[in-house]
């Protein structure tokens, strides 16, 4: 008789123990040697018998199905067939087996499946599919359990998100730290795309440029979803509290959503084409739109679209004449570098004052917040001893949970605006202080970013652009039009 002898491991230990490819596939063609069996193919693959789709298991199958004499399909034991009894590809092997087209032997088990075999045999067969079953089913019990286990202790139980890495602690336990260089990379990538102006077009460009990491708009996509990086997890579907430093706060987190979800309000059929201005600036008689349009393939206007109808005021404009407009604007924020440098000493000094009373309020939040954690510890042991109702329970584990959040949330918004405060304010006035030479030199994302920071309400009237200043820009053009910069 032919045979076809089938070796499969699903797990390390089975890798590492003498459940091995190699021992099953020695023990099988000792087997077929002793029973005087002819090998005509041979089958070894690292694949889960409990999966649904197995590729390899259905190649053999063809294999088995397209033989035209009856052939021994050799297997170590039967949880090496499946440990899913209700297995499509377990019924059709029964079926066959019992109709002797082919047989089924276990070597180790001492079990072979034909038409000649007994109920009690057949029984056993059943047993030791329902036995593979259960084990396999107690692993995934075992797994989720530890899974659960971890949540509840706020950590992750997977591998860590770009920007942190894993790490074996001194006592063998697992846990995971910020990455110092990958961190960054995160928080720029937040801080870019919150800024606006900057899409995942760019923000690819620009990690490939500065980075040299390839990103997908995929990846890009789910990074920025991510509660991760702000101090939460989320696992199947739950939203849990971890205990890893995040990386940025969670109102930098929240304006990204923000934007995110104004990018899908109002489509632009051109959104990817490079025009500085398209969809910042509005027609002052109608209201409507200003939008580019390239003329000869070499120049670009601009024009109201007159969708309410249209009107004598509607001019064209090239984009040239609209930012050399814009470009005097910012040329007015013109701040003396001595002035510059006292604001900054000044703002160091006040910046220090804020940092002491800041470390004081965030140790006052930490004890807080450990307070509520001690309450829902009690409160666990509550529940084991009975003395509190589950309803009770759940309603108190959420109040206290609640608590723990908002003061995340809390200490979060300190961290976030004592890191930016001073160096927010340092850098508008530098790029006070430079305003019309960074506008004239910018790229395209670089000009929009500095006119959402700078200016609003843009409009066309005619054939000049008006807007109002953003503070405190507003006050900066105002004293540089007086020339009343005085020390102290």
């Amino acid at each position: 008789m032919n045979a076809i002898i089938i070796s499969r491991v699903s797990t390390e230990e089975q890798k590492n123990a003498n459940n091995s490819l190699p021992a099953q596939k020695v023990r099988l063609e000792q087997y077929c040697q002793r029973k005087g069996y002819d090998i005509i193919k041979k089958f070894s693959f690292d694949e889960s018998a409990y999966k649904e789709n197995r590729k390899d298991f259905d190649e053999i199958l063809d294999f088995v199905i397209n033989q035209k004499e009856t052939v021994a399909v050799c297997f170590d034991k039967v949880d090496r067939l499946s440990r899913n009894i209700f297995d499509k590809g377990v019924s059709l092997l029964y079926e066959k087996a019992t109709k002797s087209e082919i047989e089924l032997h276990f070597v180790s088990d001492g079990l072979i499946i034909n038409d000649q075999k007994s109920a009690t045999e057949k029984f056993q067969f059943n047993i030791g599919l329902s036995l593979a079953k259960y084990y396999s089913d107690a692993i995934s019990d075992n797994v989720k359990r530890a899974i659960e286990a971890k949540l509840q202790r706020k950590e992750w139980p997977g591998k860590a998100p770009f920007g942190y890495k894993n790490i074996d602690q001194k006592d063998g336990k697992k846990h995971i730290v910020q990455d110092e260089y990958k961190s960054q990379i995160v928080k720029k990538i937040f801080e870019w795309y919150a800024s606006g102006s900057t899409s995942f077009k760019l923000i690819r460009e620009k990690l490939l440029k500065d980075y040299n990491i390839k990103y997908s708009q995929g990846m890009l996509d789910s990074m920025l979803k991510n509660p991760f990086y702000y101090g939460e997890m989320k696992y199947n579907g739950r939203i849990l509290a971890h205990k890893y430093e995040p990386i940025i706060a969670r109102c930098l987190f929240d304006k990204v959503q923000r934007v995110k979800a104004s990018y899908h309000k109002k489509p632009h059929k051109f959104a990817g084409l490079p025009y500085p201005y398209r969809g910042l600036i509005h027609c002052a008689d109608c209201g409507c739109m200003i939008t580019p349009e390239k003329k000869k393939n070499k120049f670009i206007y601009y024009h109201c679209t007159q969708y309410h109808g249209k009107h004598t005021n509607a001019k064209w404009l090239r984009e040239e004449q609209i930012t050399n407009q814009l470009g005097k604007a910012f040329q007015r924020l013109q701040v003396p570098q001595e002035v510059v440098e006292d604001i900054l000493d000044a703002l160091k000094q006040l910046h220090g004052n804020k940092q002491l009373f800041r470390e004081d309020q965030v140790t006052n939040l930490n004890s807080e917040k450990e307070k509520y954690a001690q309450r829902l510890e009690r409160l666990v042991e509550m529940r084991m001893d009975a003395s509190i109702t589950k309803s009770k329970y759940e309603e108190k584990r959420k109040e206290y949970r609640a608590k723990q959040k908002e003061i995340t949330k809390k200490i979060g918004k300190l961290n976030y605006a004592d890191e930016e405060y001073y160096l927010t304010s340092e850098y508008l006035l530098k790029l006070a202080s430079n305003a019309g030479k960074l506008f004239e030199s910018s790229e395209v994302h670089e000009k929009r970013l500095l006119l959402k920071m700078v200016l609003q309400n843009l409009e066309l009237n005619g054939r000049k652009a008006q807007f109002d200043w953003i503070k405190p820009f507003d006050k900066i053009a105002f004293y540089a039009s007086r020339q009343s910069w005085l020390r102290g």
